[in-house]
């Protein structure tokens, strides 16, 4: 029988909205009903865009003021934690007032779509679900799918009923974080991506490298690290996503190919040796499904830099901290050999259980609860 599915996303890029949209694919394809919604659009009018607009700013122009914002708000703190957190003990991300701003939109919502279970692919929208539905203002099953390697405080919430995290290791984090059940499903990727196979050819006898700079074309260094792996002898392609600025720079630079914002990610990838990651996101775990070795290199701050990291301490990357060693590991990447095997085999690995069945056995253990099928 098929479920009513609510899948809360955010536009904070492209990320979040990709693992919303597959994971709705997904439900889709059993056969759930499925809606989507960006939960910036349930803060005030006015509000979610300035979310998203600082944010970018702070990301892109001072990144140093990101960087302290994570480290006092975000950052983990190792400490004994109760089995399950009061909210008086919770040691996450105040961020009731905005999460407070959310509440009357998304129940006027779940009142009239009536959803059997809720999915929140981003930080904000767990904290809203995990609020309310702590102190009994929703009786919805709700579910955080994690979608970074380090897990932040602000994704933590006692109230929420499952935790589908990337990485065990995440996973543990939630658990201990929440005292809530959380599982290691592995990233959620569309299954394009994991049609990859074989090394791909080189272009007039360089191998293809990929550098990633999001769907906001963010990042320190992009263009000095391009031009120098053209110079090593590579054929650089750097990602722009849909900054054209950038993508202009880029192009002027010999030896660089720039792209921007493009839907092919599959057949791009499937070109390409090697990817150069700044941010562990989900162009990050789409070369893990498509077979494409990642090196870490000059993340950005924050969540990106720790989450880089996390994922070569998973061995699921290389980190290169300086421009010599993301030379000698694209080297030792883009051909044949054990450390690229190795590499491919454990980002493989990490693909581990179907996160949108787990999310549509919640709603099974929830009960239906009927009502309009029409989204509002």
């Amino acid at each position: 029988m098929g479920r009513r599915c609510l899948v809360l996303s955010a536009s904070m890029g492209a990320g979040h909205d990709a693992v919303a949209g597959e994971l709705a694919r997904r439900l889709r394809a059993d056969g759930h009903d499925v809606l989507v919604r960006d939960v910036l659009t349930l803060l005030p009018p006015g509000a979610g865009p300035a979310v998203r607009g600082f944010y970018r700013f702070v990301v892109r122009r001072l990144p140093p003021v990101y960087e302290a914002i994570y480290a006092l708000f975000l950052a983990p703190r190792p400490a004994p934690r109760p089995s399950r957190p009061s909210r008086s003990s919770r040691r996450g991300l105040d961020v009731t007032p905005m999460a407070a701003l959310a509440e009357r939109k998304l129940g006027a919502l779940v009142a009239r779509w009536r959803p059997d279970v809720i999915v929140s692919t981003f930080h904000l929208a767990g904290q809203i679900t995990g609020r309310m539905r702590g102190r009994g203002a929703l009786d919805v099953p709700c579910a955080v799918f994690v979608t970074d390697f380090a897990v932040h405080r602000a994704w933590l919430d006692p109230g929420n009923d499952l935790y589908l995290c990337v990485t065990e290791t995440a996973a543990r984090a939630a658990r201990e974080g929440t005292g809530r059940p959380a599982v290691a499903t592995g990233p959620v990727v569309p299954p394009e991506f994991h049609k990859a196979e074989g090394l791909a050819p080189e272009t007039d006898g360089r191998p293809v490298v990929l550098l990633s700079a999001g769907a906001w074309g963010v990042g320190p260094g992009l263009l000095r690290t391009a031009g120098a792996l053209a110079r090593h002898g590579v054929a650089p392609v750097l990602l722009c996503g849909r900054d054209e600025r950038l993508r202009r720079r880029a192009a002027r630079l010999p030896g660089v190919r720039a792209l921007g914002w493009t839907d092919d990610m599959p057949g791009t990838m499937a070109s390409a040796r090697v990817l150069v990651d700044n941010a562990a996101g989900q162009t990050a775990v789409q070369a893990l499904a498509a077979g494409l070795p990642v090196v870490g290199h000059r993340p950005i701050p924050g969540h990106g830099a720790v989450g880089v990291r996390e994922m070569a301490a998973e061995g699921l990357t290389t980190y290169a901290a300086g421009l010599a060693g993301l030379l000698a590991a694209v080297d030792e990447l883009a051909r044949p050999g054990p450390a690229r095997d190795r590499r491919t085999a454990a980002g493989s690995a990490v693909f581990r259980a179907d996160a949108a069945r787990l999310v549509a056995d919640l709603a099974h253990r929830g009960g239906a609860q009927g009502g309009s099928k029409d989204p509002p």
